[in-house]
């Protein structure tokens, strides 16, 4: 096992040249961060989930119910043995032929059989009341955390300047804002990472698990090697926008359409601007090229690029899905639905009410990283189309 470990953590991989990891422990003078510290993420992240699990019980849900959203689900389908057991065991979209066979045994008519399966499948989608109070909780989170990075970051110098990012690396004490910054972070993604299996469930569930790994790898990764001056600027990048994305999705489950949508279009250029603009001109800019300029070659230069670079293919991803959802607001007058991350699995059923009258949806019924997040992120439909 000790070999495993020094293998492992072999210091010509990890660190720059003629720079070992006695050097980096902390002393009196001056604290560095350590990889056991890493540790702590785990209780605070069962803490992060309580405190959740209690928001969303005392305040989300009074905050739901005082706002008029709906606090029941899609209609139940009635009680039926034989339908139940198709529908568990061999599918929830039964083709034309089972339809048949299924109408002579029960001596219903086939539309009635439809009526019953979609009803049924409508049945497993989670609340309007439980996808606010989600909602709300990730919105209050991303806006806490933003507001403590803002205040933070505005201090410090590699804000205005990403070289200072690398000044004195790695040899940068760390500051007690900075370690709780991370902790904190690390701690909600952690969260996430357990949490997205009862969470409500979307569609790219695979894609968003991938995102929570990699925002979990890049955090202890950056965090080990002390590159977390630049950890804390994709922090604050990206907290912004999903505080924008929470908000419009808590719009339209209060049915307020008109500010739904605005919060969307708003949300579109934030995400946008800050994912294919400033990301890879002030971010990959400094890890790219400030960083190799000012430290030269070492192999974990370039795993850590790797990972922001997946991160970037991930950002043109979600762009494109936004884009082409905004187009569709701009081309019919109004914000298609789905959005970044957060559309549910579940939600793939026809309408239950006749496509004349389906209220127009701007948000998804709720998304990373990051992710959200992006958390989250986004697939383009129509205002009246269940995915």
């Amino acid at each position: 096992m000790a070999g495993i470990l020094a293998w492992f953590w072999n210091e010509r991989f990890w660190l720059p040249h003629n720079v070992t990891w006695a050097d980096l422990q902390s002393t009196e003078e001056a604290a560095f961060p350590q990889a056991e510290d890493l540790y702590l993420a785990f209780p605070l992240a069962f803490c992060v989930f309580m405190i959740r699990l209690l928001f969303e019980r005392f305040i989300a849900k009074p905050c739901a119910l005082g706002l008029k959203v709906q606090a029941n689900g899609p209609q139940k389908a009635q009680p039926n043995a034989i339908l139940e057991k198709v529908f568990t065991a061999i599918t929830k979209h039964p083709d034309e032929k089972r339809l048949e066979g299924l109408s002579k045994q029960l001596d219903w008519d086939v539309r009635s059989i439809q009526r019953w399966f979609r009803q049924r499948r409508n049945q497993e989608k989670p609340s309007t009341l439980r996808k606010f109070c989600e909602s709300m909780w990730r919105f209050t989170f991303h806006l806490y955390v933003f507001t403590y990075g803002v205040r933070f970051l505005k201090k410090t110098p590699w804000l205005w300047n990403t070289r200072q990012c690398w000044s004195g690396y790695p040899y940068q004490p760390l500051m007690p804002d900075l370690h709780y910054y991370y902790i904190v972070e690390l701690s909600f993604y952690w969260s996430l990472m357990f949490s997205q299996f009862i969470d409500v469930k979307r569609k790219d569930f695979g894609i968003m698990f991938t995102h929570h790994i990699l925002a979990v790898t890049l955090i202890s990764f950056s965090y080990v090697t002390n590159l977390t001056r630049v950890g804390t600027l994709i922090f604050c990048l990206h907290d912004a926008a999903d505080i924008v994305l929470e908000a419009a999705k808590m719009a339209n489950y209060c049915k307020c359409q008109k500010l739904s949508d605005l919060l969307f279009i708003t949300f579109a250029v934030v995400f946008i601007v800050s994912r294919l603009g400033i990301y890879p001109l002030w971010i990959l800019n400094t890890t790219l090229f400030e960083l190799y300029e000012a430290l030269g070659n070492f192999p974990a230069l370039w795993v850590f690029n790797v990972l922001l670079i997946v991160l970037q293919i991930l950002h043109c991803l979600w762009s494109y899905l936004i884009i082409k959802t905004a187009y569709k607001a701009i081309s019919k007058g109004k914000v298609a639905k789905d959005v970044r991350s957060d559309v549910e699995s579940s939600s793939d059923e026809e309408e239950t009410v006749p496509r004349s009258k389906a209220p127009h949806s701007a948000i998804a019924t709720n998304g990373t990283s990051g992710a959200n997040g992006t958390n989250g992120y986004l697939t383009g439909a129509t205002c009246s189309e269940e995915h």
